[in-house]
């Protein structure tokens, strides 16, 4: 018999759950995992358990809030200067 999975909790979780989704759906989907750093079955989980989901500050998710605020300052055409830089990086920071 092969070896149990278990996840880093040590629980089993042997029951597989599938849905579908539009393409713009799983898009947003996708966005919102990126900028939670956590893995997509956690942040799925979390979400539909109602739990929160605390979003820890490492490079990954501050790549991921980088290229969000590029994809908004491309959508409304705003342009920030280097004051506005700074003050942004010291509010992440605060907030992580």
């Amino acid at each position: 018999m092969s070896k149990k999975n278990l996840d880093q909790k040590g629980r089993l979780r042997n029951k597989i759950i599938s849905f579908r989704m539009s393409k713009e759906e799983a898009e947003l989907l996708d966005r919102r995992v990126l900028m939670s750093g956590l893995t997509k079955q956690d942040f799925i989980v979390n979400s539909l358990l109602g739990k929160e989901i605390a979003v820890y500050g490492n490079p990954y998710v501050f790549r991921s809030l980088q290229d969000e605020l590029i994809r908004f300052i491309n959508l409304y055409g705003t342009k920030i200067d280097n004051d506005a830089d700074d003050e942004m990086i010291t509010l992440a920071l605060q907030t992580a």
